[in-house]
Parts: C-alpha cells; structure tokens; sequence
C-alpha cells in the first residue's frame, strides 16, 4: 500500500533500536551462562557485534547497575542480580528512551491534533507486555540457548 510515497507494507511499524537489540542479546547471554566472568570479547564474537558497540552498551548497563564490572586481568562483568529480578520493561525503558514517537514541533494542526496521545498510549501498552516479564523469562530454557552459545545450560543466577 502506498500512501504518500510511502510504502507501509514493507515498513515496520515499531522497531527497537540496534543498542536496545545488543543489550537484550547481552542480558541473555549473561542470564544463560554458567556462574562466572564473561568477556566483552567472548560475547561481540559470539553475536559478531563489534567489540567497542558491545563496550558501550556494557558501560552503560553497568552504569544502570543492572551489570558488575570486574576490572583486572581475570576481570569480566556478569549480571548484577539474579534473572528473575531484572525486568525487561526496565531494561527496555533504560536502553530506549522512549521518546516521543513523532515531533509535532512547527506542526500547524499540533494544538488540535489527538494522534500524539494516541501513540502516547500505544508505547505504553508495548512497554506494559515488557514490564510482565523478567530476564528469566528470556533464559528459562537454558539448556538449549547454553548449547547454542557454546557453554551448557546452567546458572547460577
């Protein structure tokens, strides 16, 4: 469908951002390893992230506290609390932003115009299915995603 040179069917409607994506892919794979250290290196090779995004998402998250940094030579960062007290609405909440979905700044029908509180609601929705959910949710099935990230399916977290 076309509309105003647009082509909606081929557009997603709502979409997460690349460091968002990062982040969850990190919270996964730190909530489905087995206690211990990981490596920022270990994990932007594991999803063929770039080592310096993976840091900054790794800084920031760290920053949030919802990792530990260990510094040092046998250094690493981990979860900074059990899996099923870290909620993906929160993360999600951190990591996006969530701004307004539109700028209606210069808009002449703004004063009077209702599709602002329309998508006002609508990311709130989206983000209440997120706020049902923790990290231990994503990893309940550890078993399959350790095999698949190459180290078991057990947790301490």
């Amino acid at each position: 469908m076309h509309v105003f040179g647009l082509d909606y069917l081929t557009q997603t409607p709502m979409r997460l951002t690349k460091y968002t994506d990062y982040a969850m892919r990190l919270m996964i794979y730190l909530g489905s390893r087995p206690s211990g250290l990981s490596s920022i290196r270990e994990i932007s090779d594991t999803f063929s992230v770039s080592q310096n995004h993976m840091m900054k998402v790794v800084q920031d998250l760290a920053n949030a506290e919802f990792l530990e940094s260990v510094r040092g030579r046998n250094g690493g960062i981990r979860l900074a609390r059990p899996t099923n007290e870290i909620n993906l609405g929160a993360l999600l909440r951190h990591t996006e932003g969530l701004t307004d979905l539109i700028d209606c700044h210069g808009c002449r029908i703004a004063p009077a115009c209702a599709l602002p509180s329309v998508l006002s609601e609508a990311t709130a929705a989206f983000v209440a299915v997120f706020d049902k959910y923790t990290l231990a949710d994503l990893v309940g099935k550890r078993s399959a995603l350790g095999e698949l990230l190459g180290f078991g399916g057990h947790s301490s977290r």
